[in-house]
């Protein structure tokens, strides 16, 4: 199947080859919402561009989006997905610690992953490989290596030896770019060289090595992840140097800028089927003041020139930009999850009887599977929550093994509406089950019923206060009696760029809605989560007491509604 797949896709991309490029208006981000560090590499033979982002701690990791046109983007699998990848992942407790900076690359008909993973003890190098990027198991378990620094590259030199640059920014050894042969074998790596040290910008990091007209060309980020962040870049005619920086450096930023779209940089590049280059990169939509942007560094796409013996030329980002992309072209039909713009609808969330949880799904490291049933007897098209004895937040005696019971998908857009019905009657004080806008354990906003002293309530709380610097919100109200024997529509509403709405009705009368609290965007930007962004789900705790009453959940729906790309321009989400 996968055979006959290629070569109806091969004979597409020569079918459309005669038609010609012509520049059309798109707009960034092109993977919204959390999506940071992104990496894409072009397979002719698929005729499709593969792109990964860093998922830190969140489970399943390392989403593998796949597009024919640079704008429709399907979740294809996940190359991490099942715990004996990285075990140690269940004792990771930095927040921003686990799987940083992926690097994509196709070679030979196997597609490479490689990423350095930050856990509970030493920095380890992980490569992942797959022939088949569109199956969640036939991504390998990875190749363990001894990673120098971070944020690794993978590179084939001329002669066929594999070359891992990666960053040894904040070591002991300094702030350089460094590389070392890797045996994809045995993981053994060879003599270490340092390369460039970069343009006298802070934390020069995620290399990528590029081999074109008799150079080899390092590309970096500089200046930090922050408002500082850039991309530079230079070359050499010999893989160790010396190496001459581009007279034109940085090659892409939007630093001492006002621009919307700030802290671009951690770039890559490609070419596409007709042979133009892009530039991805991660951005955040927050304007040089860098407060207010919930969902975190997403992946925004720029034009790129490249001519022969020339350095590459790579448009500013903006929201609005014009390139040479192909037509419109959805015809991807394999793949583990949806097009990212696909809203959370229809059977694919309506947890009917013998079916998966969604590919986009995740959870805060791995989750006790038991804990999370489909469709269990007597509950059909509904997802059984069985609550954890920690809330989100837990206590200093949390471990990260304790497990969560918080099941999420990425803030997408800018306005939205995401909701569920909530079948819950809950019989110890403290059981509580709701609705969350997480973005990590000590940075969260939630809507919950909770069974308290005086009876059944509504509890609208915060943890954490990232950038916001008023003062926090909170609420407490009853559940109308008569709301009380059925379920209970729970729902997040971004009412604007700046505020959510946490609302509750009869899920079987929701002219009733009434809305509990509002919480300012800026609780969930930057704070604990800078490198990460606000996710949107469900959650069931006992809150440290005695309960076990489970919550039953369905109907969940998520609706993107705007997205905002300048300064109060919002366009529709679909």
């Amino acid at each position: 199947m996968w055979l006959s797949t290629l070569l109806a896709t091969t004979l597409l991309s020569t079918l459309t080859s005669s038609h010609s490029t012509t520049n059309h208006t798109y707009t960034n981000p092109i993977l919204p919402g959390w999506h940071s560090d992104p990496t894409c590499a072009h397979v002719p033979e698929h005729n499709t561009t593969f792109c990964a982002t860093s998922t830190f701690i969140a489970y399943p990791g390392l989403p593998i989006y796949a597009s024919k046109d640079l704008q429709n983007w399907k979740l294809a699998s996940n190359a991490f997905n099942r715990p004996s990848q990285i075990p140690d992942l269940r004792n990771t407790t930095n927040q921003q610690g686990g799987i940083y900076a992926p690097t994509l690359r196709y070679h030979e008909g196997t597609f490479y992953l490689i990423v350095t993973y930050l856990g509970s003890s030493d920095i380890q190098g992980l490569l992942f490989t797959t022939t088949n990027p569109y199956n969640n198991s036939a991504w390998s378990d990875p190749l363990v290596f001894n990673v120098t620094g971070i944020d690794p590259d993978i590179f084939w030199d001329d002669d066929g030896t594999v070359y891992v640059t990666s960053a040894a920014s904040g070591s002991s050894s300094g702030n350089h770019i460094q590389q070392y042969s890797l045996n994809l074998t045995t993981g053994a790596i060879g003599p270490i060289h340092n390369l460039w040290n970069g343009t006298g910008g802070s934390s020069p990091e995620g290399p990528h090595i590029f081999r074109k007209d008799g150079y080899y060309y390092l590309m970096i980020a500089e200046g930090g992840t922050e408002l500082g962040h850039s991309e530079t870049i230079a070359r050499s005619r010999f893989r160790t140097g010396p190496w001459e920086a581009y007279s034109q450096n940085p090659l892409l930023t939007n630093r001492n800028t006002t621009q919307y779209f700030q802290t671009v940089g951690h770039a890559d590049l490609f070419q596409d089927s007709r042979g133009e280059w892009w530039a991805v990169a991660l951005s955040t939509r927050s304007g040089p003041a860098w407060k207010n942007y919930p969902m975190g560094r997403e992946t925004v796409l720029a034009p790129a020139r490249w001519e022969e013996g020339e350095w590459p030329v790579v448009q500013p980002v903006r929201g609005v930009m014009r390139g040479p992309l192909l037509p419109e072209d959805r015809g991807i039909v394999l793949g583990e999850g949806d097009w990212i713009d696909q809203p959370d609808s229809g059977s694919t969330v309506d947890f009917a009887p013998g079916s998966a949880i969604p590919a986009h799904f995740v959870y805060w490291r791995y989750p006790k599977t038991e804990d999370f049933v489909v469709s269990p007897r007597g509950y059909p098209n509904t997802l059984r929550l069985t609550p954890s004895f920690y809330n989100m937040t837990g206590t200093a005696d949390f471990t990260p093994d304790d497990g969560l019971t918080l099941i999420m998908r990425r803030q997408t857009d800018t306005l939205f509406t995401y909701g569920v019905d909530v079948s819950f009657d809950p019989e110890v004080v403290d059981e509580e089950a709701g609705v969350t806008v997480f973005l990590t354990q000590e940075q969260h906003i939630d809507l919950g019923i909770v069974l308290l002293q005086n009876g059944l309530s509504f509890r609208f709380r915060v943890e954490g206060r990232g950038n916001y610097d008023g003062p926090l919100p909170g609420e407490i109200v009853s559940v109308p009696r008569e709301w009380q024997t059925g379920s209970i529509r729970l729902e997040i509403q971004a009412v604007n760029d700046t505020t959510y709405a946490f609302s509750a009705a009869p899920s079987g009368d929701r002219s009733q809605k009434m809305v509990v609290g509002y919480a300012d965007t800026k609780i969930v930007s930057g704070g604990t989560g800078r490198f990460t962004g606000a996710l949107v789900g469900a959650y069931a705790t006992t809150n440290g007491g005695a309960g076990y009453t489970p919550a039953y959940i369905s109907n969940w729906r998520y609706h993107g509604q705007g997205q905002e790309i300048d300064y109060g321009r919002i366009v529709p989400s679909n």
